[in-house]
């Protein structure tokens, strides 16, 4: 089934114990469209200036990435952001945003866009995500990304979305802010009351915590020794929970289950390089093999 995402496309500057690299290839949508590409098209909406590298555009058609609803803007400078990590990489500091083009993005679709069965609104002010829901005409799941910025600062148009969406992807810290809750479970059993029959609490290197009508299901992270950037890890998850459903074109338990395990997965391959390197190189026979290895390890006898 056809997948839409809609989001940030950048240029990002990283520093890590590892090393650095200047102005890679990044941004939500860019990650979340090389995950989701494993498993099926993806149509991506964006903006870029007019300084965005052509090789780049073809990276992305490449992987099976539609970029009709990449918007160029002449004379416009692509978003930027450069950020640098702890020794124990477990911590981010950002260095400096500049916004740019991405400022006063307003996301259009173009018409054959509209008919998109799975939507993923990435991290975005809620009214944006929420514009972006007034356009697809019978979506079977969307979910949506967001962050502590908008929590605090749109949080009317947060539980807005959080009413009209079928999922909503964020970390631990997000959700027990969200609902003021001091207990990760309660928080998730809290942000399901809101609205959305999935919720996904992303937990990073211990992995992630599906709440769903069912129950409550956690999920480990893929364990991975080599981590040399972990920049857009939380994208590329949620590029390959999305993709892993829309190849299926069901969203149960079970079905969510097996998205998250792939999520976990491919994000543990994203970290093994700076930016989109080691995603942008990945196949699909080796992210079936670490899945089929992770889904070993969690065999449990009873």
């Amino acid at each position: 089934m056809s997948l839409l995402v809609v989001g940030s496309v950048a240029r990002d500057s990283i520093r890590t114990p590892h090393g650095e690299v200047q102005d890679a290839l990044g941004g939500a949508a860019v990650y979340f469209s090389l995950a989701a590409g494993i498993f099926t098209e993806v149509r991506m909406v964006g903006v870029v200036g007019d300084d965005f590298e052509a090789g780049d555009i073809e990276l992305l058609r490449s992987k099976g990435v539609d970029l009709a609803g990449l918007e160029v803007v002449e004379g416009g400078a692509t978003f930027r952001w450069s950020g640098e990590y702890s020794e124990d990489m477990n911590s981010r500091r950002t260095l400096s945003v500049e916004l740019n083009v991405f400022e006063h993005f307003r996301p259009v679709l173009p018409g054959g866009y509209r008919d998109s069965s799975f939507v993923f609104l990435a991290n975005a002010a809620p009214g944006t995500q929420l514009s972006v829901l007034e356009q697809v005409e019978e979506p079977v799941c969307v979910m949506a990304d967001t962050m502590d910025l908008w929590i605090g600062s749109a949080r009317d148009e947060l539980l807005e979305l959080l009413g009209r969406i079928d999922g909503i992807s964020l970390n631990d810290a997000e959700a027990l802010e969200l609902t003021g809750c001091r207990n990760l479970i309660d928080a998730g059993c809290a942000i399901l009351a809101m609205g959305p029959a999935n919720v996904v609490v992303k937990k990073g290197e211990h992995g992630a915590v599906l709440f769903t009508e069912a129950g409550v299901v956690a999920l480990p992270a893929y364990p991975t020794g080599k981590v040399i950037d972990p920049t857009g890890a939380g994208d590329s998850f949620a590029g390959a929970l999305m993709g892993s459903l829309s190849q299926a074109g069901a969203v149960d338990e079970e079905h969510l289950k097996t998205a998250i395990a792939y999520g976990s997965v491919v994000a543990s391959f994203t970290c093994e390089g700076f930016g989109t390197d080691r995603l942008a190189a990945l196949g699909a026979d080796e992210v079936r093999e670490r899945f089929m290895n992770y889904c070993d390890a969690l065999q449990i006898r009873r």
